[in-house]
């Protein structure tokens, strides 16, 4: 065997693990939503899919916590996404309701899934969703835009260093669903 047909077969060699390789991560990354999705619902760690269950029903008047809201898009769903109100004011306890809207600038139906993460993390144990737009896929139409609540409570046991809570959702297209949306022409809320 030559140098130059030796070198040849190294380069394919090389190749075609870069391939596998490339392969293996995008498969990640496709499958990471669903994958932490089941985790949290078999540990029931942040169950994003639930309502919490709220056991303290009594406002803490003594605190005023500043809760801000935050939308983000993940980088190839071509929806619009943000808060009606950038940040509420509520006492531990206390039902608030604010909403978000979101909107498909495509022509047509896509379907999506929020993911909600928290500020400072500890904050994510304490604040209580009783309606969600997370909990479900969201399917919208060509062009179609929707307002959605969320209706939470924060925990009165809520750290009392705690003062500002910071609300981030981030909507992620569900793979798959563009034609199947299409089809169905409907939606989930």
């Amino acid at each position: 065997m030559s140098v130059d047909s030796e070198i040849a077969a190294e380069n394919q060699r090389v190749l075609k693990r870069l391939i596998v390789g490339a392969v293996a991560m995008f498969g990640f990354g496709f499958l990471l939503v669903p994958f932490y999705e089941k985790i949290c619902e078999v540990t029931g760690i942040n169950n994003i899919l639930q309502p919490s269950k709220v056991t303290n029903t009594q406002v803490d008047t003594s605190r005023t916590i500043l809760v801000q809201f935050d939308a983000n898009i993940h980088h190839d769903l071509p929806w619009t996404f943000r808060p009606l109100q950038t940040a509420v004011r509520v006492h531990p306890g206390e039902l608030t309701t604010i909403a978000y809207e979101v909107s498909n600038n495509r022509p047509e139906a896509i379907t999506g899934q929020a993911v909600p993460s928290y500020g400072p993390q500890v904050a994510g144990q304490h604040f209580m969703k009783m309606d969600c737009f997370c909990f479900t896929q969201q399917t919208l139409a060509a062009g179609e835009s929707r307002t959605m609540p969320v209706a939470f409570v924060l925990d009165p046991a809520l750290p009392a260093d705690v003062t500002t809570i910071t609300l981030s959702y981030t909507f992620f297209e569900i793979a798959g669903r563009r034609a199947e949306a299409g089809r169905a022409g409907g939606h989930e809320s």
